[in-house]
């Protein structure tokens, strides 16, 4: 019995699982094709790929990629809390610090890497 009230987001991804499938289908049958070898070929910033492409990147990446994820939580829970804030009381205030603090430790650690220093 609770199944049933799944049963509209069951029929909507079905009908998106469809939808593109029947976009896709007639793309495929009805879009122009026309292959030829400088199509298939990789490409880079309009010139001709130097070396392999399973390259290693710098770990500067994953670092700003941490730094991004670090903002992106916090913006995330700082509005609900902030909108909150009243009835949450001291209980909320107190857990915000706490999560604060451990964005806090994440940041030090950027800092520490070097993901802070731009060249």
């Amino acid at each position: 019995m609770a199944l049933q009230e799944f049963a509209p987001i069951g029929a909507l991804i079905l009908l998106a699982v469809l939808v593109a499938f029947i976009v896709v289908t007639i793309s495929s049958l009805f879009g122009p094709s026309r292959p030829s070898e400088r199509k298939a070929a990789p490409y880079e910033s309009g010139m001709k790929p130097i070396g392999p492409a399973n390259r290693r990147l710098p770990v500067k990446f994953y670092l700003i990629a941490v730094l991004f994820i670090i903002f992106d939580v916090e913006a995330i829970f700082f509005l609900p809390w902030a909108v909150e804030l009243r009835d949450l009381g001291m209980y909320g205030l107190l857990v915000m610090g706490v999560f604060l603090i451990i964005l806090t430790i994440g940041f030090i650690y950027e800092w520490k890497k070097g993901a802070m220093e731009w060249e």
